[in-house]
């Protein structure tokens, strides 16, 4: 769990760098999802990352300045409804939990803008993000502006606050980093559930409630992410979140699954066989896969680029590509041409933290970022081998795909998914103890 001091941290630690301005951060609306009821309940990450106050309907307004102070806008307490819909603080308990210096009814936000603005010299905002949010700040600004005859000035710039709030949130705290291990403890038992329960005949469904029911009895409290749970041709669509097929005697599963604890998220996939045995040609494509992801975790390393990684790996599955017959000519021939494409078309990783694909620049000034103590990223090389012309039969459907959530340390990095079973000796031992 966060401390509520790190919130408070948190928050002084943006109003200095805004150096003066009002900043506005409102967590996420409700999504209707028919008549009389909403999609279950997810705070904005940068909302949450600030305050740590989980309920809707909710803004933080931040005054920088010589003595800064948080304020926060949020529903008030209502007896009636809290029968239907549960708990609410209310502004005055919440600005005693929550350590904020003032509290007050969000529906007191728009009244109190323009005098909070008045002689600022900037509005800190998430401008473009909701084009409501847009236009109530359009309308705080305007009624500022309307006050210029009385000496009151409006702020003259409009910043995003998110440019800030991204860099804060790229170097994970100690707290941080102990919430993202947590989540990849529970994603990894659950992985290790998943190839328990696997045979053929199964529902790739059946597969992905195997994986809820253990986020959820350890504690998580919802997944990270649509859950992947692909079998046989299924695997080479990265996307694939229909998880209806029926898996098949000689076919590969490809699990793309984690949870979210406490707002911090795990991010894993693991490709393994339905019947327990990893084919002979199953086991080429997936040993060159295998040997790709440890050259790319080999290389996340303080001051290595971010970039490092991709081409670590890139050259592994380029060679391989090459000796199953996918790509022809020289390794470098092979990179040069984008041949490699065909079969591997995204990159080797991204971000991971508050969001699955979370918040950071990749590169600076046109070069691409220097890795740092504290960043956190996903390592997943893969190859998806569709039939085609010049493709060996033996190779077709067969996608594949093996993913870590790694830490930069000042040793190296550090694999806070390890746990979850990846070289094909372990696969096949875990899936030997079926439950």
């Amino acid at each position: 769990m966060i401390e509520l001091s790190t919130y408070q941290q948190r928050r002084l630690r943006l109003a200095e760098q805004m150096q003066g301005g009002v900043a506005v951060i409102p967590t996420a609306p409700e999504r209707p999802r028919n008549r009389d009821s909403v999609y279950p309940y997810r705070f904005d990450s940068y909302f949450h990352y600030l305050t740590g106050f989980g309920e809707p309907e909710a803004a933080l307004v931040l005054v920088a300045g010589a003595a800064p102070k948080s304020i926060l806008f949020c529903r008030e307490k209502n007896p009636e409804r809290e029968v239907w819909d549960g708990f609410r603080y209310g502004p005055a308990a919440a600005r005693e939990e929550f350590g904020f210096d003032e509290a007050y009814p969000i529906t007191e936000l728009d009244a109190m803008m323009p005098k909070l603005l008045a002689d600022q010299p900037s509005l800190y905002f998430h401008l473009g993000a909701d084009s409501d949010w847009d236009a109530r700040a359009v309308g705080w600004l305007n009624a500022v502006r309307a006050e210029v005859r009385n000496g009151i000035a409006a702020p003259s710039a409009i910043r995003d606050v998110r440019v800030l709030l991204d860099e804060m949130r790229l170097i994970k705290s100690t707290e941080e980093i102990a919430a993202l291990r947590r989540a990849a403890e529970i994603s990894t038992a659950a992985h290790r559930r998943a190839m328990q329960q696997v045979r053929p005949g199964r529902h790739e469904y059946e597969i992905e409630a195997e994986l809820l029911h253990e986020f959820r009895r350890m504690g998580a409290q919802a997944p990270a992410y649509s859950s992947i749970v692909a079998g046989g041709a299924n695997a080479c669509v990265l996307h694939y979140v229909d998880n209806g097929a029926v898996l098949r005697d000689g076919d590969l599963l490809l699990i793309d699954a984690a949870c979210e604890l406490d707002g911090y998220a795990a991010d894993i996939t693991r490709t393994f066989p339905v019947n327990g045995r990893y084919s002979a040609a199953q086991k080429d494509v997936y040993e060159i896969v295998l040997a790709a992801q440890a050259a790319a975790i080999n290389a996340v390393k303080i001051g290595a680029s971010w970039d490092d990684p991709h081409q670590a790996a890139l050259k592994v599955l380029a060679q391989g590509m090459i000796g199953l017959g996918l790509c022809t000519g020289s390794m470098d021939g092979v990179l040069e041409s984008g041949d490699y494409k065909r079969f591997y078309m995204h990159k080797t990783g991204h971000w991971l933290g508050m969001d699955v694909h979370d918040v950071g620049d990749y590169k600076r000034g046109g070069q691409w970022r220097k890795l740092e103590a504290g960043m956190v990223l996903t390592v997943e090389p893969g190859c998806y081998i569709r039939p085609g012309e010049g493709v060996p039969e033996s190779l077709w459907n067969i996608g594949i795909r093996i993913e870590d959530d790694v830490l930069v340390t000042a040793q190296g990095c550090e694999v806070l998914t390890l746990a979850a079973p990846k070289t094909v000796a372990e696969v096949e031992a875990v899936m030997e103890e079926a439950i």
